[in-house]
């Protein structure tokens, strides 16, 4: 399959998915199986927040694995989603790390040893459960250089990583940009502020290929948000074929420029830690 056959895309990814967040991760599932929106991309954090560590978890992994079964794609989030490393320094780390996401950016600013560390473990984690892997997606998007480092290092074969406003296919780095609509539903200004830049976002969506539909545990939390999340996601799947980013991924030939070498497929402004430029920065609160 070609990209120029894929046609307009949707890729309908649900994050942050753990045993302590399924509850509503599931709920989150079932609203897009309602809808007739498969496949899905699916964000597994092997040990969230420290707790619950997935392979303890025979309900989850089962779960899990019936989504497999029918077509979508488990990807790895991270290993805690906990960003422990020192307060930042500059303001552009400060509004990354502590603004438009509460210490969640666990990839934001490790070292190589310690992003290689848990790389190692979370990629263990799929191979120990047979779960194929294509896919890595920081939390809150958030790459350092170091962390891309550990990337190139791992020997995984990944196929592509995800930014805030695109996503890189490896190995090669080669940068794609992407429209994402994501919510911050925990105050009402900020579900405000998100159904602006939503709308700025799908005005932009006409220009891309791919249309990324960020789903997140606390969305569930809030009413307006799931009524606003069905009638959007009806709306898109009329017009858009829904993949998995493997898929969409797997739709391009391999490039023989990549970013190392300072190109991009849409501009060489690809970025590795995002969140602090694009219309929808403010809309993550992970």
């Amino acid at each position: 399959m070609s990209h120029h056959e894929v046609g307009p895309a949707v890729a309908l990814v649900v994050h942050d998915v753990a045993p302590r967040t399924w509850p509503e991760c599931a709920q989150l599932l079932q609203m897009l199986d309602d809808l007739g929106a498969r496949p899905v991309t699916i964000l597994v954090v092997p040990h969230y927040h420290y707790r619950d560590p997935i392979a303890k978890d025979a309900r989850f992994i089962a779960a899990l694995d019936r989504r497999l079964a029918r077509g979508d794609e488990l990807a790895l989030h991270g290993f805690h989603h906990r960003d422990d490393e020192p307060p930042p320094r500059t303001l552009r780390g400060f509004v990354e790390r502590r603004m438009l996401t509460r210490a969640e950016g666990e990839f934001a600013a490790l070292n190589e040893a310690s992003a290689a560390w848990r790389l190692a473990h979370g990629i263990e984690a799929f191979r120990a459960l047979r779960w194929p892997l294509y896919g890595f997606v920081p939390p809150a998007w958030l790459l350092g250089e170091a962390s891309r480092a550990a990337i190139d290092r791992c020997g995984y074969p990944l196929r592509y990583v995800s930014a805030r406003r695109g996503i890189f296919r490896l190995p090669n780095w080669r940068f794609t940009r992407t429209a994402n609509l994501c919510y911050s539903p925990d105050a009402r200004w900020r579900r405000v502020l998100s159904r602006a830049l939503i709308r700025a976002e799908l005005a932009r969506a006409r220009h891309r290929s791919l249309l990324r539909v960020s789903l997140h545990p606390q969305d569930v939390r809030s009413p307006e948000v799931i009524a606003h999340w069905r009638t959007l996601i009806a709306e898109i799947l009329a017009e858009r074929l829904p993949v998995t980013k493997a898929q969409w991924t797997a739709s391009f030939g391999q490039s023989p420029v990549g970013y190392a070498s300072g190109a991009s497929s849409e501009g060489t402004d690809a970025g590795l830690s995002t969140a602090s430029s694009g219309s929808n920065a403010l809309v993550s609160s992970q």
